[in-house]
C-alpha cells in the first residue's frame, strides 16, 4: 500500500518537473553521514532567495539489482 505522503510528493514532484523546478543535490544523510543525492523541488521566496525542498534520493547502484518489483498474483517478484 502506497502511503498518502508517498502519493502527494509524487504529485509535487510531477508538477515541479512540469514548471521545470526540479534539481538534484548533493545531501549528507543524517544517519550515516554519507553523501547522497536527492532529487527537489525548488522553491523560488521573495527578494530572489531559492529553497531547495527534498523529495528522493537517487540509487547509487543498480535499481533493478535493488528492487524487487511487484508481482501481479501478489507479492514480489524474486
Amino acid at each position: 500500500m502506497i502511503l498518502e505522503g508517498y502519493k502527494t510528493n509524487f504529485e509535487t514532484l510531477k508538477k515541479a518537473g512540469a514548471n521545470g523546478d526540479l534539481c538534484i543535490m548533493e545531501c549528507q544523510d543524517k544517519q550515516t553521514g554519507k553523501t547522497v543525492i536527492a532529487i527537489c523541488a525548488v522553491g523560488r521566496e521573495e527578494g530572489g532567495d531559492f529553497t531547495m525542498h527534498p523529495l528522493a534520493k537517487m540509487f547509487d547502484g543498480d535499481p533493478y539489482e535493488e528492487l524487487n518489483p511487484p508481482d501481479d498474483k501478489g507479492g514480489f517478484h524474486q
